[in-house]
């Protein structure tokens, strides 16, 4: 079930609940993810992120997406995550994605209302989303610990201006989170977030969903988070899984185990942070 994310952020507005969105990559990840919230009843957004594209991810990406969707049953949003140029806009749009995010956090605050509002064009003959950042979330890069970004907050008399002059469906926001691995407890502004909400017409975004206490997810959640992103959960959950069953299956009499084997417990793997997110996020039940 392909949808676009307004009707749906709508709701857990209303409701005081957040989707849960996860970055993957393979069928190993999207089968993990897309088993577990059937069985939860979560809506769930699938989110590419950009570093993890190469040539052929596009179409194998999104076409494994569009050909298994129909077997589930709850709502799917597939994302662009994180899209600097409207080139990947494009491709992701001509390729059925149903919902983009144009990441404009380093520009100046003029020049990110410009293409957040031309992407907002882009996207409307497709009849997709599009979510933007305000403020910039910081933290480290995929591949590195090293180059940590620093936090903008997202400031309140912002807000009203940009969506107004933008036209964007959700918006990430910027109170103490950070993308990555954590080098310290973060501490977000929830008095912030409560001043940010009140003033946005549109649904709030929390990106760095992974690392961040249970405690803060929660509190960022009834004060107006809508919708929060996780893929370090998962990729640290996956590499521990994988030398977990690299321990367990060396001593294999043949020297090669099924792949159906160690495949399953990397899909349930990932279906475990899934069902813990979606927990967090109070999604579970509400299709």
């Amino acid at each position: 079930m392909l949808c676009v994310s307004n009707e749906l952020l709508k709701d857990a507005r209303e409701k005081h609940y957040a989707i849960p969105g996860f970055n993957c990559i393979a069928d190993v990840m999207i089968r993990g993810i897309l088993d577990r919230v059937e069985k939860l009843r979560s809506p769930v957004f699938l989110m590419l992120f950009p570093a993890d594209i190469d040539e052929n991810t596009w179409w194998y990406f999104s076409s494994m997406v569009h050909a298994i969707a129909d077997h589930y049953t709850i709502p799917i949003v597939l994302h662009l995550d994180h899209a600097t140029n409207h080139d990947d806009i494009r491709i992701a749009l001509d390729h059925g994605f149903t919902s983009v995010m144009y990441d404009g956090s380093s520009l100046p605050f003029d020049e990110n209302v410009e293409m957040a509002r031309k992407t907002v064009e882009l996207a409307k003959p497709y009849g997709a989303s599009v979510e933007a950042e305000l403020g910039r979330v910081g933290g480290y890069g995929m591949e590195t610990a090293g180059n940590a970004v620093s936090n903008i907050l997202t400031q309140p008399d912002e807000i009203v201006k940009y969506v107004e002059r933008t036209g964007v469906d959700s918006l990430a926001v910027s109170i103490g989170n950070a993308h990555g691995i954590y080098p310290q407890l973060p501490q977000l502004d929830i008095p912030l977030l409560k001043e940010l909400n009140a003033a946005s017409k549109v649904p709030l975004v929390l990106h760095g969903g992974s690392g961040t206490p249970d405690d803060q997810v929660r509190a960022a959640i009834e004060t107006g988070i809508c919708k929060f992103n996780v893929y370090t959960d998962n990729r640290v959950a996956m590499w521990n899984c994988f030398k977990t069953l690299a321990d367990e299956f060396d001593q294999f009499e043949r020297g090669d185990p099924p792949p159906a084997v160690y495949l399953g417990r990397l899909q349930e793997t990932v279906g475990d942070v899934v069902e813990a997110k979606a927990t967090l996020a109070g999604s579970i039940g509400r299709v």
